[in-house]
């Protein structure tokens, strides 16, 4: 009955409405009409009268038709404009028909509108209500006036109100015109309680338990919501009132609490749009920073939202995606190039050494390319293996995909010389991964390693020694054939593989040591640093041979053995020891020899010295001119002999090693004048200079001035000696970083060069004018004192000998130091212009290239 009084009533409004839209489109015509006739008829005067009482009768029916609209109990809004709302937001400017009480009735459901327009805010209010439609379907006014006013299609709404009221709003188009009734069921006196009968009904049609449907939803873990079209908190669950710290839902309505502002935007967005809409943000959820995936529906009146709370899952696809991320960059370090094709044979990813070794351009690799295209674009740049057949050999590299064997791996030699491993596998995702590896430096060197093993087992193979490798297993990995035929063994022995301790057996007939062969063993399979070291022994064997062994440890962990005969090796060094022992016999014999002779013939001598002295001084009367020459005759022979026996006797101590050094400063200056003046009075009838080249101020000598002068004086000897006539002899001395250089040169006829190398042996001489004592020693007083002789001499251009003394004599109480504070008083300073001294000797020529 209710449905029926409620049809009557609107069936009365809009036959009223029509009535007074054709009066008033009756009165427009008759107006224009009227005054068509006053301009252009000469009754206007009449027509005007007519005019006027015709406006009069239409005046009072827009009258009674105001009086019709102020008493319906609702409001009536008609908009005008032929053009459409832009969005469901745009309300356009409709006008207001209605009685003041409908108005104010419907005014109270626009707190949450922010228009100014009395009819606009009644429209935002109302639009943020649930809103049922003829079939029991829910729906938004918004959505169904911007349906009305841009497709003309009607609608029948009920909306429902928190607080039981009821609002019905019907749409329908009248002509141009978009007219939409709204009205208040409490206007029209419909008890509280009925309208919310109606609205439990309407709940039942959407669910049959709406209470445990509730219930169930406010136990849920997860956070629930809900949200009016104002975006004003409604209702929320347990997990959402524990989440934002509330302590009952009314204080969560009050307060109008909320995640976060972006979950109000969300709300906002999805009132709008009227679609679903889902994010995944954080928010502090009890003090802690959570992961939520929110998801929000719109429902009549509002928007319905869920949390949950996704955080491990976050967390563990950050986690994934930075492990990606990770493996994409060690791929990315990878010397190996990689590319993964997904499912649908299109580049996934690759690394830059992928890039690199193909040589592809970034534009071209940013387009996934295909396997095929890939495969094609190579082919261009001439980049692939060449195939008899490119299209088979194509189709076969793309059926791989499908393959559900192990896939291949597959060497590719390409037309730049290049070597290329490829290694292929299913991808965990679907797709291929392939692994690109350049192993042309990989082939050169295995070829290099396999020649050089090839090398190394020729080069043991014709070792003369008996060689044979061991593994820590305590195994034979290798042996050549001196190691076969030294220890006899079999034919049917393995070359390999064989244990230590079988192959022991197989050589205890020559050598039954047990002790011995277990110590080559621990060398072997001991693997300690104090058993890896070099073992060294040997073997008398059964057959009277003798053996030397080696144990060497090599880089691989393995043991070489190496076994020497040295049978005849021992039996020569037996002969060499007892002849050398027989020659240092026979040198100490030589020695002692020396010694007795020398001091055998000192005292005669000198007995004959002491006669021809005081025969010469006439002691005894006097002499005639050819006893006279004849006794100096003697004399010099005698002192020539004596000259000889003390070298003779110094030569024998040396050898000795009876020589001490008497150290003391020695007047390097003074002892080349010395030399000098020694060969001036040496002088016979020849002309022979001697020239002494020396600072004078050259410094001294830390040394035995008497083995120092005996030095000079045989140099000096020797090479007046082989100086012809008018020849020059030179003694020049210089001081050089602790070293004090002696040199006597001579423009004689020089040393041949087959002779220089024995210049300084004792008893060689190349002339008959001496025994050739005098430069043997000079290396001798030298090597005494530390320091070394040179010899430079060519045939026909003289002679060179240089001593190279320390400043300071090397003893064994007294180590040599060349440090100024030690340098003595000829330390080197500022240098000064050279003293020359001249000698004119006179003596006679003598010839011969001989020291």
């Amino acid at each position: 009955m209710r449905n029926r009084g409620w049809r009557f009533e609107r069936a009365c409004v809009e036959g009223s409405f029509a009535a007074y839209l054709a009066a008033a489109g009756s009165a427009a015509i008759g107006i224009a009409a009227l005054l068509w006739a006053l301009r252009v008829t000469d009754g206007a005067r009449g027509a005007m009268a007519r005019f006027k009482d015709r406006a009069h009768e239409l005046e009072d029916k827009l009258a009674r038709a105001d009086a019709i609209f102020g008493a319906h109990p609702g409001v009536v809004l008609i908009w005008e404009e032929p053009q459409g709302p832009r969005d469901e937001g745009d309300w356009g400017d409709p006008r207001l028909y209605g009685s003041p009480l409908a108005l104010a009735s419907l005014l109270r459901f626009s707190d949450s509108a922010v228009a100014a327009e009395a009819q606009v805010r009644i429209l935002q209010g109302l639009s943020g209500f649930e809103a049922q439609d003829a079939t029991g379907g829910y729906t938004r006014l918004a959505t169904a006036v911007a349906r009305l006013r841009r497709e003309g299609a009607p609608f029948s709404l009920r909306i429902s109100t928190p607080g039981g009221v009821f609002i019905e709003v019907d749409g329908r188009t009248a002509g141009a015109r978009a007219v939409v009734w709204i009205l208040d069921a409490s206007v029209r006196g419909v008890e509280e309680s009925g309208a919310r009968g109606r609205l439990e009904e309407a709940r039942q049609v959407i669910a049959r338990d709406p209470a445990a449907f509730l219930e169930m939803l406010s136990a849920a873990p997860f956070l629930a919501w809900r949200v009016s079209g104002a975006g004003k908190l409604e209702w929320a669950n347990a997990a959402y009132l524990e989440a934002l710290e509330a302590k009952s839902l009314d204080q969560a309505i009050a307060r109008n609490l909320a995640l976060d502002t972006a979950s109000n935007e969300q709300a906002r967005r999805v009132i709008d749009s009227g679609q679903t809409n889902e994010e995944v943000r954080y928010s502090v959820i009890r003090g802690e920073r959570r992961a939520l995936r929110i998801v929000m529906a719109p429902v009549a009146g509002g928007a319905a939202g869920v949390a949950i709370d996704v955080t491990e899952g976050e967390t563990a696809r950050d986690a994934l995606s930075r492990q990606a991320t990770a493996h994409d960059e060690t791929l990315n370090h990878l010397a190996e190039g990689v590319a993964v094709f997904g499912p649908d044979k299109r580049l996934v990813f690759h690394n830059r050494a992928f890039a690199e070794i193909w040589g592809l351009e970034p534009s071209f690799l940013a387009d996934r390319p295909s396997h095929a295209a890939l495969l094609d674009h190579l082919k261009e740049k001439r980049k692939l293996p060449a195939h008899a057949n490119y299209a088979e050999w194509r189709a076969d590299e793309l059926a791989l995909y499908q393959e559900v064997a192990d896939l291949p791996e597959a060497l590719w030699v390409l037309p730049e010389g290049r070597t290329l491993r490829i290694a292929r596998q299913r991808h965990p995702l679907g797709g291929l991964l392939l692994v690109f590896s350049d192993i042309t430096n990989e082939l050169a060197l295995r070829t290099r390693y396999n020649a050089l093993v090839a090398v190394q087992k020729a080069a043991i193979e014709n070792l003369h020694e008996a060689v044979a490798v061991f593994g820590l297993d305590g195994k034979l990995k290798l042996r050549n054939s001196a190691f076969k035929a030294m220890w006899e063994l079999e034919d049917e022995l393995p070359e390999t593989d064989v244990p230590f301790d079988q192959l022991v057996e197989a050589c205890e007939k020559l050598f039954h040591d047990r002790t011995v062969w277990a110590k080559i063993r621990a060398r072997i399979t001991d693997p300690s640093p104090e058993a890896r070291q070099e073992y060294r022994g040997d073997m008398r064997r059964s057959d009277g041979s003798q053996l030397t062994f080696t144990t060497r440890p090599l880089p691989d962990g393995q043991t070489l053995v190496a076994f020497l005969d040295v049978t005849a090796a021992k039996r020569v060094e037996g002969a060499l020891r007892d002849r050398a022992e027989a020659f240092e016999a026979a040198d100490r014999l030589k020695t002692e020899f020396v010694q007795n002779v020398s001091y055998q013939l000192r005292n005669p001598l000198h007995g004959v010295l002491f006669s021809a002295e005081m025969l010469q001084a006439k002691l005894f009367g006097p002499l005639n001119d050819r006893q006279d020459e004849q006794v100096g005759a003697i004399l010099e022979a005698t002192r020539e002999l004596e000259k000889l026996i003390s070298n003779i006797l110094d030569v024998a101590m040396v050898e000795a090693g009876e020589v001490e050094l008497e150290l003391s400063d020695v007047d390097v200056f003074a002892a080349l004048t010395e030399a000098a003046q020694f060969a001036h009075s040496k002088a016979g009838d020849s002309e022979v200079r001697v020239v002494v080249e020396a600072d004078p101020s050259i410094g001294a000598l830390y040394a035995d001035e008497k083995r120092v002068k005996q030095i000079l004086f045989n140099l000096v000897s020797n090479a007046m000696r082989h100086s012809e006539r008018g020849g020059i002899v030179t003694l020049t001395g210089e001081r050089l970083d602790g070293v004090m250089r002696l040199k006597v040169s001579d423009t004689g006829a020089g040393i041949p060069y087959d002779e220089q190398a024995r210049a300084f042996d004792a008893f060689r001489t190349g002339d008959h004018h001496g025994a050739g004592l005098g430069l043997a020693l000079v290396r001798s007083f030298v090597d005494l004192h530390g320091g070394w002789v040179a010899l430079e001499s060519e045939p026909g251009r003289g002679t060179v000998v240089t001593v190279h003394l320390p400043v300071r004599a090397a003893t064994p109480s007294l180590p040599r130091d060349p440090g100024p504070e030690n340098s003595g008083p000829g330390s080197p300073g500022t240098a000064k212009r050279p003293w020359t001294e001249e000698v004119r000797e006179k003596k006679p020529a003598s010839g011969g290239p001989g020291r």
